[in-house]
């Protein structure tokens, strides 16, 4: 491994050991807030030292077996230091690979909940039924990892579909797994409105953005308009008598956020408020990386049918991942919330991208 890789690794070793130490001081400890931030601090670097320190080891292991190797008299004992060399040799590769994997920069947001959007595309009633077997797949996966999962917004259809639904997602970890969800989704089937079996293709679109609180993302109230009316279902039916639904603008960019699904006025504008920040944070974020080829990955696109990451072919059982050219013939496990592979192979892809990024930069 370069020195200046073994340079930036030992740093990481010396700030853990300072961590540990400060954990370990009484005055620290009667600070719960401080006592909260060294303990994550230590807690994300644990997992880096743990493995510098195998490295360190098998390198001085391998050292002692090259040198045996060079005095060894005997056939036999010769033989064997080959072959314990060429072992610690691989170990010592792969341990090297997943050093340098964990000294990748870390996305600020891969801890925060995300807030996920879904909206039908291309297809009329069928792109909307198929929002809603996305809006179920995204539940389904967050049981499986144990997160809660809270419905924000929610524009319904007739057959059960949705033009649009917002929810957020709460969970250790959340974004860092489901920001490779942004794009266009698109599904080949017959749907249930078409008589004569023909298979159809309609879109939808997700974007998957990150809670912001706040202090990351402050808002002027002179910037914003906001208005109250009386929440109704999807048919208009069934009005409240009170005010309690809401629609906010924000003036500077035109975006406009309505939440009615709360039956507290005060409820439904703090929905609205968390649904713009993750918005204007992310208009934020594709403005300083509209130069960057990861940009490709977040732009969510006008849902036609030729922009598309992922395609669902019911026909087929197949469900294809275009930007990592992976195909997997299990489609309802997948609809089910088994997006594991999927975006266990996203997360593989785009750490094998960066780290030859890394290696080969100055």
């Amino acid at each position: 491994m370069e020195r200046r890789w073994l340079e930036k690794l030992e740093a990481v070793e010396r700030r853990y050991e300072e961590l540990t130490a400060l954990l370990a001081d009484p005055a620290v400890a009667a600070d719960l807030a401080r006592l909260r931030s060294l303990s994550q601090e230590r807690e994300e670097l644990e997992p880096i030292v743990e493995t510098f320190r195998r490295y360190r080891t098998v390198s001085r292991q391998r050292e002692e077996v090259r040198q045996l190797l060079e005095t060894a008299e005997e056939e036999e004992l010769a033989a064997l230091a080959r072959e314990e060399l060429e072992r610690l040799t691989e170990e010592q590769e792969g341990l090297e690979q997943e050093l340098l994997r964990q000294l990748l920069p870390r996305d600020p947001n891969d801890e925060k909940n995300v807030i996920v959007e879904i909206r039908a595309g291309a297809g009329g009633e069928e792109a909307a039924l198929f929002a809603a077997d996305l809006f179920r797949m995204y539940t389904r996966y967050a049981e499986r990892k144990g997160w809660a999962v809270e419905l924000l917004s929610a524009n319904e259809t007739g057959l059960g579909g949705f033009k649009e639904v917002i929810f957020m997602i709460r969970g250790r970890g959340a974004y860092s797994r489901l920001k490779y969800e942004s794009g266009v989704h698109r599904v080949q089937r017959i749907p249930i409105t078409e008589a004569s079996g023909r298979i159809h293709t309609s879109t939808a679109t997700v974007a998957v953005l990150p809670e912001m609180d706040e202090v990351e993302v402050q808002i002027d109230p002179k910037d914003l308009i906001i208005e109250t009316f009386r929440a109704g279902t999807a048919g208009g039916q069934h009005m409240q008598k009170n005010e309690t639904a809401v629609r906010i603008t924000h003036v500077p960019t035109g975006i406009v956020v309505s939440c009615q699904d709360e039956r507290s006025q005060f409820q439904n504008k703090q929905r609205a408020l968390a649904i713009l920040r993750a918005r204007l944070y992310e208009l934020e974020r594709r403005k300083r990386e509209t130069e960057v080829r990861e940009a490709r990955r977040s732009q969510v696109g006008t849902a036609e049918r030729a922009e598309k990451i992922r395609t669902y072919n019911f026909p087929q059982n197949r469900v294809t991942d275009h930007r990592i050219h992976l195909t997997l013939y299990r489609l309802q496990e997948v609809l089910d919330g088994d997006l594991d592979p999927l975006i266990e192979a996203l997360i593989l892809d785009d750490q094998t991208r960066r780290l030859a990024e890394l290696q080969t930069a100055g």
